[in-house]
């Protein structure tokens, strides 16, 4: 019996050290490339001491620890809450977009409408939002409301346009702001070469669930920023794809064939 219990306490033992281990890791790959690593290991540096100490029964250490734990923690909310805030969306799940009614035709405008803006070189932001709320970042706009189309978006962005300086934001189907101000990544793993709109994309895919549409003004690539990565110069068929793809809609082209088909069977 004493045998038995003493291998349940090993094996128990291991399973909180593989779960504590895998835990740790995975804070080490979600934070890669920010400073949060580097604070990370340094509280894991501290835990091992404070382990050490309590083994040793080192009562001075002990004490120090235990009294600035509590500092230590409210402290990592406060300086990385951006990140935890992600980090908690993430495990949420996936996110359905919000581009209802009429998916298909607000999708084929916006996808209309970048291109057409990648053509002419003028330079865009577009923030479709998912599950999280945006309207935080719309109130820092001008609100609008207004029915998607390609023109308006090309007009919105036109250089020397009162709205053009800022990102757009479209939920539920329609255009709800423009001019509106995006937090911009500190990912220390970012080109230099990268522009102010690039780098707003980016900080806003890290913050919230939203895709963001980026048009360079200085070479008319398009860019996608989603879930906190930066997919660059993209083509029509990739831009395509990708709006398709995560908003579960299909390109009108094909829904007219299938009815076409499906006439046909009839």
């Amino acid at each position: 019996m004493d045998l038995l219990q003493v291998t349940l306490d090993l094996l128990r033992a291991a399973l909180e050290i593989g779960i504590l281990w895998a835990f740790y890791y995975w804070l080490l790959v979600f934070f890669q490339g920010s400073v949060a690593v580097q604070v990370l290991r340094g509280v894991v540096v501290l835990a091992l001491i404070f382990l050490l100490a309590d083994l040793l029964q080192l009562t001075v250490l002990t004490w120090i620890f235990t009294k600035v734990v509590t500092v230590v923690a409210i402290t990592f909310i406060v300086i990385f809450h951006p990140e935890l805030r992600r980090g908690l969306a993430r495990i949420g799940g996936e996110t359905l977009f919000r581009l209802t009614p009429r998916r298909e035709e607000v999708v084929e405008e916006i996808l209309k409408g970048v291109l057409a803006m990648s053509r002419r070189r003028i330079g865009a932001i577009v923030a479709i939002e998912g599950q999280t709320s945006l309207r935080s970042y719309a109130e820092s706009g001008v609100a609008m409301d207004a029915v998607i189309s390609s023109e308006l978006l090309q007009t919105i962005f036109l250089t020397g346009t009162p709205l053009h300086d800022g990102g757009v934001i479209i939920a539920q189907g329609r255009l709800v702001a423009a001019a509106c101000l995006f937090p911009l990544s500190q990912d220390l793993r970012l080109s230099k070469t990268l522009g102010t709109r690039h780098r707003a994309a980016l900080g806003l895919s890290e913050e919230t669930d939203a895709l963001v549409l980026v048009v360079s003004e200085e070479t008319g690539a398009i860019s996608i920023a989603s879930k906190g990565k930066l997919n660059r110069e993209l083509g029509r068929d990739e831009l395509a794809k990708a709006l398709y793809g995560v908003t579960g809609t299909r390109p009108q082209s094909e829904l007219s064939s299938s009815v076409v088909q499906t006439q046909t069977i009839s």
